[in-house]
């Protein structure tokens, strides 16, 4: 349940969470990311949480971010929409993600993408970007 209407606490949070993504390691984890994971299966959905895999630190470093993130969301620490309205980089990954999700927490673990989810299923600017971002997916893999 998300807080009614955002106050500073939330701009707070929400600048806090821009600095953060602006930290060297993570802003290159994420530009890898964002560059060179572009699934097309659930086998390389799956590589890339093993450890040997090359984007393996910076996979891990960018869900755990993004899962952080939007827990705040899910558990109404911050104004919903608010929050979405500058944290939409996290659904154009689990956009990516979503098509192998069951197999994902079958296969890797049960919690995977659960706070993502939530916000792209319950908040309506995250269903807003998750619809959006799914699309420029579904039109990047073809192109490639």
């Amino acid at each position: 349940m998300s807080k009614e209407h955002p106050d500073h606490h939330d701009a707070e949070l929400a600048f806090r969470a821009y600095d953060l993504r602006r930290e060297s390691v993570m802003r290159d984890s994420r530009n890898a990311i964002n560059r060179d994971f572009w699934p097309k299966s659930f086998a390389e959905a799956q590589a890339v949480t093993k450890a040997d895999h090359p984007l393996n630190a910076a996979w891990r470093q960018t869900t755990t971010y993004w899962e952080m993130v939007y827990g705040t969301v899910r558990h109404g620490i911050v104004n919903a929409d608010y929050f979405m309205e500058s944290s939409g980089e996290g659904m154009f990954l689990f956009a990516r993600v979503a098509p192998y999700l069951e197999e994902l927490r079958r296969e890797v673990s049960p919690l995977a993408f659960q706070n993502a989810e939530w916000v792209a299923k319950n908040t309506e600017v995250g269903r807003r970007l998750f619809a959006m971002y799914g699309a420029r997916v579904q039109k990047m893999l073809a192109a490639k």
